[in-house]
């Protein structure tokens, strides 16, 4: 007699092979809770990184109010695409580069699958130069030394750990280590806010270019899970309702990032500048005798963060066609991460904007495709195309062009960008012009 497969909750260890990747997740073993999604989107913007962004719009030149505007408009953006994307997971029980070869195909999946642990390696190291810089100073407050390399070595051991144990480890860690991070930074932001309100008078007038460009920062902030989203509704039963699903990915996404960026804004003034190592500092000036508790916060974040980049981009290499085992492709992505972390430290500023800004413009018109197929596209079972379609050569040509034409970072801008002052709305055409060529299509198919 066939014996029923365990629940997730009788072990720890996700399924090792590659295959489990490729294929949906067996019925039984869809007993995800619900409130899931909900951690599974907060907890990763419990960190630093949101408060950066927010202390990096006075340095660009907007005021308080401008900022807040900025803020809730390009976070409700960014957040949109990636709760409907959380919806895709039940039903499909695909990862969420998976779910994208219904519209790419199993070789059009390829280049995007592979864009995405890139992307994913970058962000490891983001996320961790300010770990790691607050667990050096959290060590000497204890008496302590290690130098940089270390302190980041540990962080990385962690959160490659987790992430070979894989998604019900990860999801774990979202909703108890994340309530235990929003407890603590709610202490830290109401002492910081304390300290510094000079900003909430301050007014000048505000060019329509940089509030575009800000606002497209913002956008990218919460957009940049697109890729990630249904990762971790997989493991819901197919049954769960869309609607709810939307709902708590976007509260999530919302909750953890706007609240953090408009402290981002409050603090302004008591940052020297918007990086890490001047955010630690001035978490430990206003936090006095309590210091430590900030870095402690800080270096526990980027084990929230990069759990979910290190599984996520494991999963994206075996979906780019290559053929290891999961527990391989976690190991050289915490190993990757590693390396660039220890490269790019001294350029932090650069490399977190630059990975905000340019990842954007294939994320853009794919998640644009992946939506456009899944809600407006021909929802009955068929056989996933084996090779290249249309939808692939879309997302290609979409994303060359709005690079081309539209894009602007430190690395390259493009002559529309040029022409407009430096606005930035190459995420937006490369999302709509995706999904309306993608969806026109689809739809004169279906017709004919």
């Amino acid at each position: 007699m066939t014996q029923p497969l365990p629940s997730p909750h009788a072990y720890l260890m996700e399924d090792l092979s590659a295959a489990s990747v490729r294929e949906p997740v067996p019925a039984a073993l869809k007993t995800m809770p619900t409130d899931r999604v909900f951690w599974s989107h907060f907890s990763p913007n419990l960190g630093p990184g949101g408060w950066v962004t927010g202390a990096l719009l006075i340095s660009m030149g907007l005021d308080f109010y401008t900022g807040v505007l900025a803020i809730i408009v390009g976070n409700i953006i960014g957040a949109l695409p990636v709760a409907f994307a959380a919806s895709i997971g039940p039903e499909t029980g695909l990862t969420q580069m998976e779910a994208s070869r219904r519209a790419l195909g199993r070789l059009g999946v390829r280049p995007p699958a592979f864009l995405n642990w890139i992307y994913c390696v970058g962000w490891d190291a983001v996320n961790n130069v300010p770990a790691a810089t607050a667990l050096i100073a959290l060590l000497l407050a204890c008496g302590l030394s290690a130098p940089f390399w270390l302190a980041l070595g540990l962080l990385a051991a962690v959160q490659m750990m987790a992430s070979v144990y894989g998604h019900h480890v990860v999801q774990l860690l979202q909703k108890y280590l994340g309530a235990l991070l929003l407890v603590t930074f709610l202490i830290i932001g109401g002492v910081q806010i304390s300290h510094s309100t000079a900003h909430l008078t301050a007014t000048h007038p505000v060019s329509w270019q940089t509030f575009l460009l800000a606002t497209g920062i913002l956008v990218s902030f919460n957009l940049s899970w697109a890729s990630y989203s249904s990762d971790y509704t997989r493991y819901l039963p197919a049954s769960t309702s869309p609607t709810k699903i939307i709902g708590l990915a976007l509260t999530g996404l919302l909750g953890s990032a706007i609240p953090f960026q408009i402290l981002g804004l409050l603090t302004a003034s008591s940052i020297a500048e918007p990086s890490p190592t001047a955010v630690i500092a001035s978490f430990q000036h206003a936090m006095g005798p309590v210091g430590i508790v900030a870095l402690a916060a800080i270096a526990l974040s980027s084990i929230t963060g990069n759990s979910f980049n290190d599984n996520t981009a494991s999963y994206s290499l075996i979906s780019a066609g290559l053929h290891v085992p999961r527990i391989a492709a976690a190991v050289l992505t915490a190993s990757l991460g590693y390396v660039l972390a220890v490269a790019g430290a001294g350029q932090y500023a650069s490399l977190y904007t630059d990975y905000l800004l340019v990842t954007m413009y294939w994320i853009a018109p794919w998640i644009g495709i992946v939506l456009a197929d899944w809600y407006f596209g021909d929802r009955t079972p068929k056989p996933v195309p084996p090779g290249w379609t249309r939808g692939a050569t879309i997302f290609t040509v979409t994303s060359v062009l709005t690079i081309g034409l539209f894009s602007t970072s430190t690395i390259y801008t493009g002559p529309v960008a040029r022409w407009l002052g430096g606005a930035d709305i190459g995420y937006y055409i490369g999302f709509f012009v995706a999904a309306l060529w993608y969806a026109l299509g689809a739809r004169s198919r279906t017709s004919s």
